[in-house]
């Protein structure tokens, strides 16, 4: 059984995480159940799969939940843009945020090829 915390994707996915719930604090309460609900469950899904597929017992399935991880990871960036595009948050916020997401899901994309 891996030990997920000692992996760098996992401990930059979880960080992202917290600066996403920190982020959408300040968005319009009307968003609530709408895009703040959707981009945290999406971003706490990246960390969440990389955990579990670390708890199966093949690199089959750990592979298999990266795949959902990086596709959680697709779907946060998309809800980056969204919210960029409805002036959420900053054009540098999201720049910031974009970058750290794509180092994610290129950490997650490598992973996934050394376990072929």
């Amino acid at each position: 059984m891996r030990d997920f915390k000692k992996y760098k994707v996992w401990e930059l996915s979880h960080q992202f995480t917290l600066k996403i719930y920190e982020l959408t604090n300040s968005f319009p309460q009307n968003e609530t159940y709408g895009i703040i609900s959707q981009i945290r469950r999406a971003s706490a899904s990246i960390p969440t799969n990389i955990s579990e597929g670390c708890g199966r017992e093949s690199d089959t399935e750990f592979s298999r939940f990266l795949t959902i991880a990086l596709g959680s990871a697709s779907e946060v960036e998309y809800l980056l843009i969204l919210s960029k595009d409805l002036n959420f948050i900053s054009a540098n916020t999201f720049d910031e945020l974009n970058t750290e997401i794509n180092t994610i899901k290129r950490k997650i994309y490598t992973l996934k090829q050394k376990l072929k």
